[in-house]
């Protein structure tokens, strides 16, 4: 199975690249939207890369780090999420905050990805969440559903509205600190 990619992108196009390596193949890797902007022609990548093999097709998804890759694969698990789903699951954020978001059961946070609606995203945090907190993101986002956690509750509970709130948590460190002192600190945030 293909599981790294090493070579000069030689098109892009559609979400897609194709990377030429130095034994002369070329592959067309299918990318994140935030990652196919970040990359330009002629540049040099290292992709880590999932192959997905389906009856009629061979497909490669391609990941800047294998975090998200373990977070693509761990959405190719959910029932009706399928790799270009997965992909643009990716795009809300970071590997942290996307994980943050299921361990929370945000499911507002997850449908603002076109085509997963309100029933997907339940299915995805019922059954994600427990793989996501005993996973290697628990620690970052059992942070976020702790201490920070209840501080994003408590704010949208106060008619904060949950894209504001988000805003705000991701500049708070949750570490050594009380729920009590982490609202007080997003409260002032909040009134500027």
């Amino acid at each position: 199975m293909i599981s790294y990619i090493t070579g000069k992108i030689i098109n892009k196009d559609n979400n897609k690249i194709t990377v030429l390596t130095t034994g002369g193949v070329g592959y067309e890797i299918n990318l994140p939207p935030f990652l196919f902007l970040e990359l330009k022609n002629n540049q040099e990548v290292e992709l880590n890369v999932y192959l997905a093999v389906r009856e009629n097709s061979l497909e490669l998804y391609g990941f800047k780090s294998l975090d998200q890759k373990d977070l693509f694969l761990k959405f190719l698990d959910v029932s009706g999420i399928g790799p270009k789903s997965a992909l643009h699951l990716l795009s809300l954020g970071t590997v942290e905050e996307i994980s943050g978001a299921i361990a929370r059961g945000d499911v507002e946070y997850l449908t603002k990805v076109s085509g997963v609606g309100k029933k997907t995203a339940e299915r995805i945090v019922v059954e994600l969440k427990s793989k996501i907190q005993s996973s290697k993101f628990g620690v970052q986002s059992g942070e976020m559903s702790g201490n920070l956690g209840e501080v994003v509750d408590a704010l949208v509970s106060l008619g904060y509205s949950k894209d504001e709130v988000r805003q705000v948590a991701k500049g708070l460190s949750g570490e050594n600190k009380k729920s009590e002192d982490l609202l007080k600190e997003a409260l002032k945030l909040l009134s500027r």
